[in-house]
């Protein structure tokens, strides 16, 4: 059986703002995010040449320092970067119309992805979270995906 608490913690009595952040050591947040979206593949040798639609799911880690309340990053400012930067743009959409020119293979996604995603999260929090990317994972099915890191990113 749930116990109640005898008493709420009341902010300035009980707690501190001082005691809000309780580290400062880098963690990782992490949010995922699914959208129906049709493509084909040119020169591919398969069924994926054919027009056809998935059911993406993109999962994506974001590091940074605690801020003064104990928050790296907000999960719903993680959605609204999303929203705005992935989901508006190929959300129910034809991928090879609305990607620049590529095959819309899930490898060359993921990196077009990270490039709208890092440019985006440049614009939040504060320059002393030193907020980053440190992954991407785009699944195209339940069981396929495309995996990208920030050191390889880094190294390009």
């Amino acid at each position: 059986m749930y116990r109640f608490p005898p008493k709420l913690q009341v902010f300035g009595r009980d707690i501190q703002k001082e005691q809000l952040k309780y580290h400062h050591r880098r963690v990782a947040v992490e949010k995922s995010f699914t959208f129906d979206a049709a493509h084909h593949l040119h020169l591919y040798d398969g069924k994926c040449k054919s027009l056809h639609g998935h059911t993406y799911r993109l999962v994506l880690q974001v590091s940074g320092y605690v801020n003064e309340i104990g928050i790296v990053v907000d999960f719903k400012d993680l959605k609204q970067l999303v929203k705005e930067r992935i989901m508006k743009p190929l959300d129910h959409q034809y991928l090879n119309e609305v990607l620049p020119p590529m095959n819309t293979s899930a490898e060359n996604m993921i990196v077009w992805m990270w490039e709208q995603l890092e440019e985006g999260l440049a614009d939040m929090g504060k320059p002393e979270q030193e907020l980053r990317l440190e992954w991407l994972r785009l699944y195209e099915t339940p069981t396929s995906s495309a995996f990208l890191k920030r050191e390889w990113m880094v190294e390009a």
